[in-house]
């Protein structure tokens, strides 16, 4: 699977909250300063061609919608993450982020917590 440039992956992330949406009401979830529509609507036929949004039409307009659900991308992208900088361990992530992160007794615990349901 491709990765999302940042551009991309804010238009995703605004079509993972609208589920379905014009360019124009991309844009007014974009935080401010506004990209101009034209860029948005290259964008998201960037993400078209990659596999990530498909359309149905309109009227004159299309009103787009995400191929991939926000989990499946997100998994994805913290495998790449895992394999890339971590060697495949998760447990040097975890370990990398709690020292980094000085992660405190109680999320350590929740986040255990989280762990013993899965099992």
């Amino acid at each position: 699977m491709k990765q999302l440039t940042k551009a991309e992956e804010d238009i995703m992330q605004v079509l993972w909250q609208l589920k379905k949406a014009n360019v124009k009401q991309i844009i007014e979830e974009l935080s401010d300063p506004k990209p101009a529509y034209n860029t948005v609507s290259t964008i998201v036929r960037i993400l078209e061609s990659k596999g990530f949004v498909d359309y149905e039409k309109k009227g004159k307009g299309h009103i787009y919608f995400p191929l991939l659900e926000k989990h499946e991308y997100s998994n994805q992208s913290i495998n790449k993450l895992v394999d890339n900088y971590f060697q495949g361990s998760f447990k040097s992530m975890v370990s990398f982020f709690m020292k980094k992160n000085d992660i405190n007794l109680n999320e350590l615990e929740s986040v255990l917590k989280e762990i013993n349901k899965k099992e």
